[in-house]
């Protein structure tokens, strides 16, 4: 035999892991790059907002020297390319500059390119009329990206609210701000990029490792529901398989014992509770060696019992003192290893079985014998008829002389008496048929009656019927049911040494439809240990009855599959009751 590899609940199917990915990887791989997006936006933000408050406090700081400044505009450019120096010594600048709408240079952080070309590019003349700033990413000569923000140099104006803030200056001079009107200037401010970008990216890397946690754990609590929920349908499919395993346990025809390793008894089902006597409330829980029956206990400690005894047949007395036959097979139990976790034990009744097997054995001989008692009725008959001839011939010849007609009378009746005997026998031993056929319970039962009023009378005895109109007709033999009633007519006669009451009833049997007719006398009655035995062939307690007679009517009840009721007590009579289904 091969091991069926177990199945557990935690295994997960492919098609669960692959949908959990399908799911959450869209959804978290879109979650990183919008987060890598705003990252960027943010760091674009930061840049931008920190080019646009040094062009202010550029501005702000140009206002204090302003004619110096123009001077500086106009040709010396001294004080005004000192404080873009001074200026852009704050870290994170690369450059600070300030041109003109021609793209040239009139002060930069580095004085050498002063008087260079710078943002051709651009379409300066349209900068020169911007108030807000403008940014860009660029590559310096040193082939470093930068972050340049630029917009109009206006040191001699003063926005009244800008980027969210509001600004105020000192008046200026008119002819100052007419002079500053009529120039006009682009200032660029270029930011180093490394120092953000690094940050950007240890941003990206925590984003990613974030968006890996999350799908990490989105994935987990989608493996855990599923496992939850296998939990669950494990554990009711565990919960039905169980209520079915005991209530076929319970419902098992046979008896059913199981024993763990201790020798304790755990599992009884009915069968075993009826077969042995005994409830399981008393046995469960048990040592098997207290609680079960000796023969049975001593199959279990037997040193050649092997792994497996099929058929073996013992005897138990049970709690009521009943012996009962059993049946018993007896098997080891194991786990997949092969260590023994205890027995099962499997017995059967065969009580029925053996009353089975000794019916069956009276059927044949009763078959036998039926077959022997119409060979010997045919050769008995053919004697018969003649020494009833010789009888009827003396009767006749010697009419004149009574005691030979006495004797030839006594030997006619006995003649006649054996013929009645071997017409039963052959009655009782031929196949039993009948041609039913619906007819009315009543007329049968007043035809009957007919027949045995002499006898009646003769003993004095009255009949009483009581026979209601409104009983329906029944399908019967009445020919076979005439010869039943008259068996019980007669049988209750016998019963009866002088006087008494012959009682016959007829009712509809309740619950169950088809009639009953009831054969009750007042007469000797049965005893008890005789009751279950009087419808056996040959059995008889009058020593002129022959034993068939109830024997036939029990053949013919069965044919009709009806059924017969005996109630009988000694000194107060007996009561028949037949039943015929509808």
């Amino acid at each position: 035999m091969t091991k069926t590899p177990k199945k557990s609940w935690l295994a997960i199917p492919p098609w669960i892991v692959l949908g959990a990915i399908i799911v959450l990887v869209p959804i978290f791989l879109f979650w990183t790059v919008q987060n890598i997006r705003k990252q960027k936006e943010s760091m674009s933000l930061l840049l931008y907002e920190k080019g646009a408050a040094l062009i202010r406090s550029f501005e702000a700081g140009t206002r204090t020297g302003m004619m110096g400044m123009m001077g500086g505009m106009r040709g010396s450019g001294f004080q005004l390319q000192r404080l873009l120096v001074e200026t852009a010594q704050q870290p994170d600048i690369v450059h600070l500059l300030v041109t003109d709408i021609e793209g040239n240079i009139l002060a930069h952080s580095d004085g050498q390119k002063i008087g260079n070309t710078y943002g051709r590019d651009l379409d300066l003349e349209e900068l020169a009329r911007l108030e807000k700033p403008r940014w860009r990413r660029i590559i310096t000569p040193d082939g470093t990206e930068a972050f340049e923000v630029f917009r109009r140099f206006s040191p001699t104006q003063t926005p009244g609210r800008r980027f969210g803030r509001t600004q105020h200056a000192r008046p200026m001079d008119p002819s100052q701000e007419r002079w500053a009107e009529e120039q006009k200037f682009v200032i660029f401010v270029g930011l180093e990029m490394d120092t953000v970008e690094q940050a950007g990216r240890r941003d990206i890397r925590q984003s990613i490792l974030t968006a890996a946690v999350l799908l990490l754990i989105g994935f987990a609590g989608i493996v855990l529901l599923f496992l939850a929920q296998a939990y669950r349908s494990t554990r009711t499919s565990l919960t039905r398989i169980k209520a079915f395993s005991e209530k076929v346990v319970e419902s098992m025809p046979i008896g059913l014992l199981t024993l763990d390793n201790a020798g304790t008894v755990i599992t009884m089902n009915h069968a075993a509770e009826a077969a042995l006597g005994i409830s399981s409330g008393a046995v469960l829980g048990a040592r098997a060696g207290e609680a079960l029956p000796k023969p049975l206990w001593a199959l279990l400690n037997n040193p050649g019992t092997g792994k497996w005894m099929i058929g073996r047949e013992i005897e138990v007395t049970n709690s009521q003192g009943r012996v009962v036959p059993l049946d018993v097979s007896i098997s080891f139990l194991e786990d997949e290893e092969g260590a023994f976790l205890g027995h099962i034990i499997l017995f059967r009744d065969l009580t029925e079985v053996q009353n089975l097997k000794r019916e069956i054995e009276t059927s044949r001989r009763l078959a036998s014998l039926g077959r022997l008692a119409a060979g010997i009725a045919h050769e008995i008959r053919n004697p018969l008829s003649s020494i009833k001839g010789f009888a009827t011939y003396f009767k006749e010849r010697y009419a004149d002389v009574p005691e030979d007609k006495g004797t030839a009378e006594i030997m006619i009746k006995e003649v006649e008496r054996l013929n009645r005997v071997i017409s039963q026998l052959l009655e009782f031993a031929r196949p039993m048929t009948v041609a039913r056929r619906p007819a009315s319970p009543q007329d049968l039962i007043r035809h009957s009656l007919k027949m045995i009023q002499r006898q009646a009378l003769e003993k004095e005895i009255r009949i009483r019927t009581d026979l209601p109109e409104e009983v329906q007709e029944v399908s019967m033999d009445p020919d076979r049911v005439n010869q039943v009633l008259l068996n019980l007519y007669l049988n209750s006669i016998e019963a009866m040494e002088k006087g008494g009451e012959l009682t016959v009833d007829l009712q509809p049997a309740v619950g169950r439809g088809g009639i009953e007719i009831s054969v009750s006398d007042t007469g000797a009655g049965i005893r008890k240990q005789d009751l279950t035995h009087i419808f056996d062939p040959y059995f008889t307690t009058r020593p002129s009855g022959t034993g068939l007679g109830l024997a036939i009517v029990h053949n013919i009840m069965e044919s009709h599959k009806g059924e017969v009721r005996v109630e009988s007590e000694p000194g107060k009579g007996t009561k028949v009751t037949l039943y015929f289904p509808g």
